[in-house]
């Protein structure tokens, strides 16, 4: 067997040498950017050569598809927890706090602004973004939906998909505040944060 087929038959070794590859990207195109980044300097980051690199991504944009898929599971994985409460609604006023200060994490944002900035320019990249919020969007309506039926609240497709898109924006907003104003009050973020968010689920 070759060894390059070798290597593509065990799964786990794989999952391990993409998860490296992935670790070394986010730190290279956070520090310098998605054009900025070299597959040289991903693999020198992720400690293998840029052929082995080549095993598991074909190119950057490849790289930058898999962080898309990474931030749909992410989201997905969210949205299977709230659907274990009883009041999925409450909960995300309860977890309010916790979400806010997850997603002013540069950690988190930085990648995603080199994301958001290549689907800008690079139709590829721009349909998976748009399918990766299709699918985590549609996951969370019929979560939303369905709670608010059950408090009795107004839920026709009208209210639903607005207030959804509200709720959307307002997290992915909190990349951009924090990118504008990185000395801005959590504190007072998050009392804000949640009037929004009550207003737009328990209303």
């Amino acid at each position: 067997m070759h060894p390059t087929e070798k290597r593509r038959s065990d799964p786990e070794r794989a999952q391990h040498r993409r998860k490296q590859v992935l670790d070394a990207a986010t730190l290279c195109f956070s520090r310098s950017g998605f054009h900025g980044a070299s597959m040289a300097e991903i693999s020198k980051a992720a400690g293998m050569s840029a052929g082995h690199i080549y095993n598991y991504f074909d190119n950057k944009d490849a790289i930058i598809m898999a962080f898309v898929e990474q931030d749909v599971e992410r989201i997905m994985a969210e949205l299977l927890e709230l659907e274990k409460n009883d009041d999925p609604l409450q909960a995300m006023l309860d977890d309010a706090a916790k979400s806010v200060k997850e997603n002013l994490d540069p950690a988190l944002w930085r990648l995603w602004m080199e994301v958001c900035a290549e689907a800008a320019r690079n139709p590829k990249i721009a349909a998976a973004v748009v399918d990766a919020d299709l699918r985590a969007r549609l996951r969370f309506r019929t979560l939303f939906q369905l709670a608010r039926e059950r408090k009795g609240l107004a839920h026709d497709d009208f209210t639903v998909d607005g207030r959804i898109e509200a709720i959307v924006a307002l997290f992915q907003g909190l990349s951009l505040r924090a990118l504008h104003n990185p000395g801005l009050d959590e504190a007072a973020l998050v009392a804000s944060f949640v009037v929004a968010m009550r207003a737009l689920c328990l209303t």
